[in-house]
């Protein structure tokens, strides 16, 4: 069958006030650029002529400027989910002009065909090459592009990036689980296994058209190791050495997965360069280029992930040295690279970022100070909650100081102590496992929090009013109330929180 062609503001014009696209990729990898730039072009001229013009967005993960950068600035977002980190999209979402639904990466695909959401109108698809009959080659990431390509009512787009090396095809592992109750057990037994196929099956009639485009992905550029990720990044090598000596974990360890960012990179580099950490596998969900090195020096044997959130000259260096990466790199869709069911049966060691930590273990990895989101869950819940060893890390203060990133109580909550073993800053470790919840809170002030904090949050805990969790209510937002009056923590006086 033989496609229509068309440019990307012919596609973009299919898309109407009201509709709900579903985009391939996660982050940026792998996601449409050509298409949703235009969209954004034709929401501006309609608000120019004083008509409404407002999409909805169902994502894998967050996307790139071309996307959620460009139609945030021309407010043609009505409704998004599940995860952004774009700092236009964020300014939006906090004025209160996009209704964002911060969602688990592991539960987009699923509550999509579960009709959660409302219908998907269009899908757009990055793609690397196509075939006659519907079989798509997709590029960087596994998302949820199966699923939104098939539930689209309207049409499936798709986007023939040349960016994008046909040496690729065969990394990817596409597979979309059947929803209850007929859905099976998932035959993943190690990170390397494949479940599915190389390509994406879509209907041909589906297909309305092919935009032919060469654009780079848009690579999120981290910061570089500084003093104190480096020694986070120690902390959390030395413990998991000493929890396998002590033989907690085994010998021949156990798949890891990390969040984005200079942290993640870090603790990469100290696991990966450490000669007494054996060499291990990959089970995640975005893999970075700390890993990719990892994988060419052999301390990584394998990897399976749904993205891969490289710079751009990483991305092209694995198309140039496929064959050496084909039997090595598995890309998968992000409900079962996220998957609980598979997270839990491999082991997997899971570590990520808090933005604050209380006294007992909670953890906020999405809002600043309760009110302003940060980014989204994405999948740290996914893994966290169901890994065998469950990780947060944070520097211990922010903004030069001025916070703590141990708090009393944390101002909102994404991860309950129910589902955090560990917490690490460069001040050192709080193994929190099978500690009381005052045992927790001592471990924590003496292992994690500044010196600058410490006596401050053992203040806290004795005014605290006694019970199984120890709070005094009035004062427990204390110090993040100080912070948005006085602009510094240190400045907190518990005496004029308390209700006598």
């Amino acid at each position: 069958m033989v496609f229509t062609r068309l440019t990307a503001a012919e596609a973009a014009s299919l898309v109407k006030d009201g509709d709900n696209i579903g985009l391939s990729g996660f982050t940026p990898a792998g996601t449409p650029k050509a298409v949703t730039a235009e969209i954004a072009k034709i929401a501006h001229a309609e608000h120019e002529a004083g008509r409404p013009y407002k999409i909805g967005i169902f994502t894998g993960a967050s996307t790139g400027q071309s996307c959620d950068g460009v139609l945030s600035m021309e407010k043609a977002i009505r409704y998004r989910a599940p995860y952004t980190t774009n700092p236009e999209f964020r300014k939006h979402v906090n004025a209160g002009e996009i209704a964002y639904n911060d969602i688990h990466l592991s539960q987009m695909a699923q509550e999509l065909r579960y009709g959660f959401l409302g219908e998907v109108d269009w899908a757009i698809i990055e793609c690397c090459a196509i075939e006659d009959d519907g079989k798509v080659y997709l590029t960087a990431a596994g998302g949820i592009a199966p699923t939104v390509a098939r539930l689209a009512k309207k049409g499936v787009i798709l986007e023939l990036n040349a960016f994008h090396s046909a040496k690729s095809i065969g990394i990817h592992d596409v597979y979309e689980p059947l929803d209850p109750p007929s859905r099976a057990a998932i035959e993943i037994n190690k990170p390397s296994d494949r479940i599915g196929t190389t390509y994406l099956q879509i209907d041909p009639k589906k297909i309305v058209g092919v935009v032919e485009c060469n654009i780079p992905d848009e690579a999120r550029a981290f910061k570089d190791a500084d003093p104190i990720t480096d020694t986070i990044g120690q902390n959390v090598a030395d413990f998991l050495l000493a929890d396998m000596k002590r033989g907690i974990i085994p010998p021949s360890f156990l798949p890891f997965q990390s969040g984005v960012g200079s942290t993640a990179n870090a603790i990469l580099g100290a696991l990966g360069s450490n000669p007494a950490v054996p060499a291990f596998n990959v089970y995640t969900e975005v893999l970075q280029d700390a890993v990719v090195g990892l994988m060419r020096s052999g301390r990584v044997k394998s990897a399976s992930t749904c993205s891969l959130t490289v710079t751009n000259e990483v991305l092209q260096g694995i198309y140039e040295d496929i064959n050496f990466f084909k039997d090595k790199l598995v890309l998968r869709q992000s409900e079962i690279s996220n998957n609980p069911e598979i997270i839990r049966k491999l082991g997997v060691i899971a570590i990520n970022t808090a933005i604050e930590v209380d006294l007992y273990g909670n953890v906020n990895s999405t809002q600043i100070c309760g009110t302003k989101m940060m980014n989204g869950i994405g999948g740290s819940g996914d893994f966290e909650r169901n890994a065998f060893l469950s990780i947060f890390t944070c520097p211990s203060v922010a903004k030069g100081g001025c916070i703590s990133s141990i708090v009393p109580f944390c101002s909102h909550i994404d991860h309950t102590e129910h589902d955090v073993n560990v917490v690490i800053t460069e001040q050192g470790v709080a193994d929190l496992r099978g500690k009381s919840p005052v045992e927790r809170a001592k471990a924590i002030i003496e292992n994690c929090a500044h010196p600058d904090y410490k006596q401050l949050l053992w203040d806290y805990l004795k005014l605290a009013d006694k019970g199984q969790t120890c709070h005094k209510l009035s004062a427990a937002f204390a110090m993040h109330d100080t912070f948005l009056r006085e602009g510094d923590m240190h400045l907190t006086d518990y005496a004029r929180y308390i209700i006598k």
